[in-house]
């Protein structure tokens, strides 16, 4: 988080602390009774958590994020910061309010008796708490946004060990103090990596901004066939139980590649342009991500990483990194939207989503940047997930545009005799003649 260039805006932070402050009081409130009033209300326990001690001092981290929870609202720098951090709290408070009140849980232990100083905080707790209001846990989900805020302000390694040691206290507090049960910890987790990816503290597009309805049958196609998965896992982990559970977060993670084809396009990966994701975008698409990279792994692994197809310009899939330095360390520019590239010095990203065509603005910028790092007079390695279609895409753009190929058609052909393997539809065949006709007006 950047230093402020002007003053610190005080009073909008009291009043985003006005306004959630009893806002988390009255929902968690009502939720406590709406739980309350039903003639059931189902538990969610593994049987080896009855062997969670209780340890009654660990209710002094418990609170201590209240005291967090304040202070960080009054530590923002500029209004942008400010104003994502509350989001995040507060998406964090409707989501899970929602979710108690649809899927009310309640927790089965008895807390026993507390004597000494941790009698007072119990007692204080125990106040306005009931055993309900369990998955997700709001708590965790705090705790996460918390730690992400208070990261970026923390730069000594001694302070950023306290700050890590503190969130795993945060943690592991809810279930010492027999507040929760586990499901609720990786539940809220969740939640909280959510906000925080909804929500971007960087001066980029937020997802809510972000979402511009897809045009095309072809993503729509994906988007119902992750939705059609996200689903099937769903009702795996609700109908198996157990360790079945787990299988909730492949479910979010194909809900939320869903959506990416459905209108939030590649900014759902949140991809930068050296082709590194966001924290929370990596921990949130991680089964998807293990999924695509077996899925590539399977389609070349009998093929060369790379081949190429002009003096000093390579296409092939994404490379490791000893195949990165047996090819001469050459720059790097990926396509992928949801796979990572090397962090090599140079390395660019122009994101694409997989098995669709870009807009002709993005396939721009893609010959763009080759041709850019043509211009340093080191190679260029293009690649994406399989070397077939997306980097393939953008090296006939360049041959045609910027090459000695001279038409696209020589051009497809060219990369063709390198890499049989590559596949092009003609919506891509129709988005290249697009962009050799914008290049011959750009010439003229």
């Amino acid at each position: 988080m950047k230093p402020s260039r002007g003053p610190r805006p005080w009073k909008r932070a009291a009043a985003w602390l006005a306004l959630l402050g009893p806002l988390f009081y009255a929902t968690y409130g009502f939720a406590n009774w709406w739980a309350a009033t039903r003639a059931h209300v189902p538990v969610l326990v593994f049987e080896w958590e009855r062997g969670v001690p209780f340890w009654p001092w660990t209710i002094f981290p418990y609170w201590t994020i209240n005291a967090f929870y304040a202070l960080s609202l009054f530590l923002a720098s500029d209004r942008h910061t400010l104003d994502r951090h509350a989001a995040r709290l507060l998406t964090a408070q409707v989501l899970a309010v929602s979710c108690f009140i649809l899927w009310p849980l309640r927790f089965s232990f008895g807390q026993p008796a507390v004597e000494g100083a941790p009698a007072f905080l119990f007692d204080a707790l125990r106040g306005f708490d009931q055993p309900f209001n369990q998955a997700p846990s709001l708590h965790i989900a705090l705790a996460v946004i918390l730690w992400d805020w208070y990261r970026r302000l923390i730069h000594t390694r001694w302070a950023r060990a306290l700050l890590h040691v503190w969130a795993f206290a945060i943690c592991a507090s809810v279930l010492t103090t027999w507040q929760h049960h586990f499901i609720d910890i990786p539940t809220g987790a969740l939640l909280g990596l959510v906000c925080v990816w909804l929500w971007p503290l960087e001066r980029v597009l937020a997802m809510p901004r972000a979402w511009r309805l897809a045009r095309g049958p072809q993503r729509w196609k994906l988007a119902g066939f992750y939705a059609a998965g996200a689903l099937l896992f769903f009702a795996a982990a609700l109908g198996l139980r157990g360790a079945a559970l787990w299988l909730m977060w492949p479910a979010l993670s194909l809900a939320l590649v869903a959506l990416n084809y459905a209108g939030l396009d590649a900014h759902g990966f949140q991809m930068d342009h050296h082709g590194r994701m966001h924290w929370a975008a990596r921990w949130l698409f991680a089964p998807y991500r293990l999924g695509a990279v077996v899925n590539a792994w399977l389609w070349t692994r009998r093929l060369p990483a790379s081949v190429e197809v002009a003096p000093g310009l390579r296409l092939g899939r994404l490379p490791t990194r000893a195949e990165w330095e047996a090819a001469g360390r050459p720059r790097l520019l990926s396509l992928c939207a949801e796979l990572q590239t090397l962090p090599v010095p140079g390395a660019r990203c122009v994101p694409m989503l997989d098995l669709t065509v870009p807009t002709a603005l993005r396939l721009q910028r893609a010959v763009a940047v080759i041709e850019g790092q043509r211009r340093s007079g080191q190679a260029v390695w293009v690649c994406c997930a399989l070397g077939f279609s997306r980097s393939a895409a953008s090296v006939i753009g360049w041959l045609g545009v910027h090459g000695a190929a001279g038409t696209m058609a020589l051009a497809h052909d060219a990369v063709r005799r390198a890499r049989p393997q590559i596949v092009l539809r003609p919506a891509w065949l129709a988005a290249l003649d697009q962009l050799a006709t914008s290049g011959k007006t750009r010439d003229e």
